[in-house]
């Protein structure tokens, strides 16, 4: 069973600092030009802990991990971080404009501490891959902060909605923290002690399973730290900090939650022909052409072929392409049932998938591209603007771009509950989780 608990959780005092000068997106969609301007912003930015810069004399004394304890141990000392007075759960509501519309939404959830569960144990699933890269660098600084600095972004199933009526009403007063992000998003954070919320958001979580929707580094990173843990102690000890993460909870069946595509870019593929390309797939799916000569004629056809990418997506199996060769190109599965034979290793769930169609497909036999070199981030990028993407083939940056439409969260769900881990970037949800909005100290 899920289990949640609440904290007194360290944050940012406002009477001290401009919440929107110290607060980061997370540390792996932060760029090197956000950096710069997240270090000049304020010298209390979270920047500093989250992903400092690297110095030349580092060493093993002084680094990216020590200078980030020191900055925090700091902060708390100055009172520019406080704790809160009492074991708190976070009601935390963002209202933004969805990307590439003018649509208006508000994702509602709350902040607690949750039990780590080991994957095994069937209560907490991820649905994507991870890399050693990123864990190994989180463990670093877990071990020197002693302090988890980022959210992780669970979901949780409540047609119901239950727990949304009791998170909305414990977001009546004016919030603790309030700020507008880069993105033009709008965050909101409650501090809710309550005792009646306080015994009723574990009773209602309690049964249900929690799925990873960012954060799947974090987490491992997390579980990681807890098994070093143990180990040093010799047992295991259920109350221990290290035996919890902080995790910021959302409801699948809320409105509010939206998922971007995640286009892949390709490069790198020797001898690449758009026309021999386009053969290859001829036995799976049928395909159209949007041509275009003219800046004029390429807005008609971008408009025209978006439509119809959306448009045939919800009533089949619909991918597109760009090579730069003056069109777009949208691709319609022909035959499922040939397609599941093909997929019979994998399940039911994942073969309904968009991404999963154009890894084994699209990929493997269209451009001879292994799920080794996927990984290994060889030949495949990942980019969420569609002119974006298109864009790097434009420029010559990739060969291709392979265009999606946004994974539904129930296809999402069921492959993951079903114990099946989905390629990379299968998944964008927005917006994100900042970091520094809370923290959890297993020191106090």
């Amino acid at each position: 069973m899920a289990e949640i608990f609440p904290f007194r959780a360290w944050r940012y005092d406002p009477r001290r600092v401009r919440p929107a000068e110290v607060v980061t997106q997370p540390y792996d969609k932060v760029t090197p030009a956000m950096q710069q301007r997240y270090l000049a912003s304020s010298p209390y930015n979270f920047i500093r802990v989250e992903k400092g810069l690297p110095e030349p004399q580092d060493s093993p004394r002084d680094n990216v991990y020590t200078r980030a304890a020191r900055a925090l141990d700091a902060w708390m000392r100055e009172g520019v971080l406080v704790r809160e007075p009492e074991p708190s759960f976070y009601p935390y509501f963002q209202e933004y404009t969805v990307p590439g519309s003018s649509r208006r939404r508000t994702r509602k959830g709350f902040v607690a501490l949750g039990h780590l569960e080991d994957y095994s144990a069937g209560v907490v699933f991820p649905h994507e891959r991870t890399l050693p890269g990123p864990k190994a660098d989180r463990l670093d600084l877990l071990r020197h902060t002693q302090t988890q600095t980022g959210l992780l972004f669970l979901l949780y199933q409540d047609p119901e909605r239950a727990v949304d009526r009791v998170v909305e009403a414990a977001a009546q007063s004016a919030p603790v923290i309030e700020l507008t992000d880069e993105n033009g998003v709008l965050h909101r954070l409650w501090a809710a002690s309550d005792p009646a919320l306080l015994a009723a958001l574990p009773r209602l979580l309690a049964g249900k399973r929690l799925l990873i929707a960012d954060g799947h580094h974090r987490y491992e990173t997390a579980l990681a730290y807890r098994d070093e843990c143990r180990r040093a102690a010799g047992a295991a000890n259920p109350h221990a900090p290290a035996e919890r993460a902080m995790m910021a909870l959302f409801n699948t069946d809320a409105p509010g939650l939206t998922i971007l595509p995640a286009h892949r870019l390709v490069t790198g593929v020797a001898g690449f022909d758009p026309a021999e390309f386009r053969r290859r797939l001829e036995p799976q799916f049928d395909w159209y052409s949007y041509p275009f000569a003219t800046a004029a004629e390429r807005d008609a056809a971008l408009g025209e072929f978006r439509r119809d990418l959306e448009r045939r997506g919800r009533v089949g199996r619909a991918l597109g392409a760009y090579t730069g060769d003056g069109a777009f190109y949208l691709f319609l599965l022909r035959n499922e049932a040939e397609l599941d034979r093909r997929l019979a290793d994998l399940t039911p769930a994942e073969r309904k998938l968009d991404v999963v169609l154009l890894h084994r497909v699209v990929l493997e036999q269209g451009l001879g591209i292994t799920q080794e070199q996927i990984s290994a981030e060889r030949v495949v990028g990942y980019e969420r603007e569609l002119e974006a993407a298109l864009a790097a083939v434009d420029t010559h940056r990739a060969q291709l771009a392979l265009l999606l439409n946004p994974a539904r969260i129930d296809r999402v769900a069921e492959a993951a509950f079903a114990g099946r881990v989905l390629p990379e970037k299968s998944t964008d949800f927005y917006p994100k989780l900042l970091s520094g909005l809370l923290l959890y100290r297993y020191d106090g």
